[in-house]
């Protein structure tokens, strides 16, 4: 198996969601207000946990990687692409709202533009990033920066962790999964997903899946955990 740093699997739900995006517009029937209120929802995780990702690399991560040797000219450069990607993000935010209002097929033609720019500009940041710093991850991954660094990330309420974790975990491949679950005990982890990470199987998840999925809750942590 492939290892990865737990970053490089938020970029790979990252990449999953843009792609679920483009795919469900480009098929959007028009005036399906269900499916834009849907997309609406789905679209309101995603912005959350990108936003969420890239302030908190600026806020905790640099730092830590600045101590490991990282320099600060690559953090800066990294940082205005933070800079290009927020702007494309807020587009696509404003392309999702009007969809939402009009459920229009124009409209999720525009939301489909606005979003393949925001792909564009999020996938050459996430390529340079994992290019520079994934070996830095994975190479200083017991180093106290490093766990210093995802105590901090980790300092959130349990509802915010479960709707991340279950987020992220949603259609990730066995590697993306063990990036992200290997640090914390099943027992535990069980719990945030059965308990916090409810709301987004049941508004979010569902955006994706084109048949209904089994009504036991518990299906969703005994498939991914």
């Amino acid at each position: 198996m492939t290892q990865m740093s737990m970053n490089a699997a938020i970029h790979a739900a990252v990449r999953r969601d843009l792609d679920r995006f483009l795919d469900a517009l480009q098929h959007f029937p028009d005036g399906d207000r269900t499916r834009a209120a849907q997309l609406a929802t789905a679209w309101q995780n995603f912005d959350a946990q990108l936003t969420r990702h890239h302030e908190g690399e600026h806020e905790i991560s640099w730092p830590a990687l600045e101590k490991l040797g990282v320099s600060r000219d690559l953090l800066a450069q990294l940082d205005a692409e933070h800079d290009t990607m927020a702007g494309a993000l807020a587009a696509a935010r404003t392309a999702i709202g009007s969809l939402q209002r009009s459920a229009t097929a124009d409209d999720a033609g525009a939301a489909h533009t606005a979003i393949q720019e925001l792909q564009r500009v999020t996938v050459q940041h996430l390529e340079h990033e994992e290019a520079e710093i994934e070996p830095v991850y994975l190479a200083k991954k017991d180093s106290p920066e490093i766990k210093a660094m995802g105590r901090e990330f980790a300092k959130v309420g349990p509802t915010q962790g479960g709707t991340f974790f279950a987020w992220a975990l949603d259609g990730a491949t066995p590697a993306e999964s063990a990036a992200i679950t290997t640090t914390i005990p099943k027992p535990v982890l069980s719990v945030i997903l059965g308990i916090f990470g409810r709301t987004y199987r049941k508004s979010v998840a569902p955006t994706w899946r084109p048949c209904p999925r089994p009504q036991d809750d518990g299906w969703w942590i005994r498939r991914r955990v």
